[in-house]
Order: structure tokens, then C-alpha cells, then sequence
């Protein structure tokens, strides 16, 4: 009797098993999207993180300011890959604490956290087995930033996401546009090598399965969806493949091609619309001008604006996304933290 229920146990197991797989997340029911967004929409208001090889230096090369996003420095001083790799031995970033950062959102009013686990530098903030281009080949060797971070937003319940860049300007896979005109252009439009685009994907997929299973990420977080090697199918396919290995994840709309695809919400960048849109989004906004920490970068957003851009987004239905770019050493720049806390207080302030 026993072993004829142990039996039966294992085949319902394999029957949902192949139940799940079989499953076209792509059509998934509105009643069961609208279950799995819900805490989304609700949330409207989180905190996203730009931290990598570039915040150490401050988007400054060689002594020289370099024009342009503080993460896209790579491509404004069209730095080789081998060349740029160099950073890791100066990376050490022994100031970034995680609670700290997870309790400002938490003070800020903010419901989840976004972290560039790997921006388009390939770097990575965790120690990843498929690449040594990351965290263990630094001087924080033994430390893990995003399980760090995710185990802070845990314990404030804080929804935590994972920032993860299609575009990897250190994999082999891939190599400077020849034809590009300047740095942005030869490193923004990188080329794929045909005979590597399988390797990559699979690449691309080992990682995001650990960044799924091993921190328990709400939010998959997308980006570098503009290479003409990345089409709409191979972003639903892949789409298709998260959402097995975690049904309730939720994915933007860069996954695939912003232009055509809306699932799960759509990301207008540095911008909000000025009317309802018939699909769920996000705007995501700097506190300055750039994303990753700039040392001459000091045109700060008021807490004014802050709250004006929160309050116009909301009541169109959309999110607010407000990024702090950590420097060098790990520590959040004091303006952000006064501006964040002033925007909460004149919030607080408002309802009174």
C-alpha cells in the first residue's frame, strides 16, 4: 500500500511537472495576471540601484571627465574589454551595506528595490560559476551583494528585483560594432558572433535561473533590448522559460522588444506619459543626471520634483522607479539620502 502511494505521489508530481512546462505563459488569464501584479500596482514607488565596475570611477578615465551615463563609460572612452578589466583589481566597494540601503527605501516609502546584478559591462555582483568576471575575483572575494541585499529587502519586506543586461560587453559572444561612428555607437550596437548567439542565450539562462532559485527574485528586470541581434521571439522565448521557473516572477517589457512588447509593464526611461496607457508601467528617473555615481554630477532633483513625479505617475496608474548610484567605496551619496528623506517628510507633511 505504501509503495502504491509513494507511486502515485511521484507521478502526480511528474503530471504537474509537465502540466507547468506545457503552460503558455504569454497567454496567461487576466484574472491570473491581475493575481500576480497585484503587489506591483500597489506598490508604486521603488528604488533602483546602478552599482558596478564604473561607480569607481565616478565618470572620470585616465584623469579625464568622460561625457555621457557614469555606467556607460566603457563605451564613451571606448575602452577595450581587456583593458577594462583591469578594474577589477581596484574594485572595493567594503562600504556597501545593504541594510542600510534597504531601510533608506523602507524610510523613503518605497515598496521594492531593483539592482544592476549585471549592467552592460558584464560584471557581476554575485559569484556566478559561468564567468569570472564578478564579485570573486575582486578584493570583496567571499562576499555576495545581491544575496546581501536580498536578505535586507526580505527582512523590511521590500519586493526585491534583479537588473540583468542582454548586451555583455566581456563575453566572447559579442564584439564592438566595427562601424560605429563613436564609442556609444561601436559599443551600444555591439555586434553578435552568429556561431555564439546559442552559447550566450544558454549563458544568459544559467545565470538568470541563479539569480531565480538562489535569491528568490521578485522582478527580473531587463535591459539592452535595442541590438539587432535580439528579436521579439528569442525575448518570448525566454520569457517563457523564467516564468517556468518561477510562475509569480514578474518581467518588463524589455525582454524582448520594448516597441512591440508591453509584458508585464512597460518602461519609459527618464520620462513619464501624460495620460493613462491600457497597460501596466514604470517610469524610471535618475536623482541627477546619470545613473551610476558621477563625481561632477551634482544637478540633484529636488524633493519637490521627486514628490511632483511620483504623484503625476501614480495617479496615471504607473510607477515611479528612482535610481541612487552608489560611489566607488559602496556608499550612497549624501544628497540622494537627503532628498529622498526631505521628499518623504513633505509627503507625510502634506496628509497632515
Amino acid at each position: 500500500m505504501k509503495l502504491k502511494c509513494m507511486l502515485f505521489a511521484m507521478m502526480m508530481l511528474w503530471l504537474s511537472h509537465v502540466a507547468v512546462g506545457q503552460m503558455n505563459y504569454l497567454n496567461e488569464s487576466k484574472t491570473a495576471f491581475d493575481t500576480r501584479m497585484k503587489w506591483f500596482r500597489e506598490a508604486k514607488y521603488g528604488m533602483f540601484i546602478h552599482f558596478g565596475l564604473y561607480s569607481q570611477l565616478g565618470g572620470e578615465y585616465e584623469g579625464k571627465p568622460v561625457e555621457g551615463y557614469a555606467e556607460w563609460i566603457q563605451a564613451g572612452a571606448d575602452i577595450p574589454k581587456e583593458r577594462y578589466a583591469y578594474l577589477l583589481q581596484n574594485w572595493n566597494p567594503s562600504k556597501f551595506n545593504a541594510d542600510s540601503i534597504a531601510q533608506l527605501a523602507k524610510d523613503a516609502g518605497m515598496k521594492y528595490i531593483v539592482l544592476t546584478t549585471k549592467h552592460h559591462e558584464g560584471f557581476c555582483l554575485w559569484d556566478s560559476p559561468y564567468t569570472d568576471f564578478d564579485i570573486a575575483s575582486t578584493a570583496l572575494k567571499g562576499r555576495d551583494l545581491v544575496q546581501e541585499l536580498a536578505t535586507a529587502c526580505k527582512k523590511r519586506d521590500l519586493q526585491f528585483g534583479a537588473y540583468y543586461s542582454i548586451i555583455d560587453w566581456h563575453h566572447d559572444s559579442q564584439q564592438r560594432n566595427p562601424e560605429g561612428k563613436d564609442g556609444g555607437a561601436r559599443w551600444g550596437q555591439v555586434v553578435m558572433k552568429p556561431e555564439q548567439k546559442a552559447v550566450y542565450i544558454q549563458y544568459m539562462k544559467n545565470q538568470l535561473k541563479e539569480l531565480i532559485v538562489k535569491y528568490d527574485t521578485d522582478i527580473l528586470w531587463f535591459d539592452g533590448d535595442w541590438v539587432n541581434w535580439w528579436d521579439l521571439q528569442t525575448g518570448q522565448d525566454l520569457y517563457q522559460y523564467l516564468r517556468e521557473l518561477k510562475p509569480s516572477l514578474i518581467i518588463n517589457n524589455r525582454v524582448a522588444k520594448r516597441e512591440k512588447f508591453k509584458r508585464d509593464f512597460g518602461t519609459p526611461e527618464q520620462e513619464h506619459p501624460g495620460g493613462m496607457l491600457n497597460h501596466d508601467w514604470e517610469a524610471c528617473y535618475t536623482l541627477n543626471n546619470s545613473w551610476g555615481f558621477k563625481k561632477a554630477d551634482e544637478n540633484w532633483k529636488t524633493s519637490e520634483e521627486i514628490n511632483k513625479k511620483l504623484r503625476e505617475i501614480n495617479n496615471m496608474g504607473g510607477n515611479l522607479l528612482l535610481n541612487i548610484g552608489p560611489d566607488g567605496n559602496g556608499n550612497i551619496p549624501a544628497a540622494s539620502k537627503k532628498i529622498l528623506l526631505k521628499a518623504t517628510i513633505e509627503r507625510k507633511n502634506s496628509k497632515k
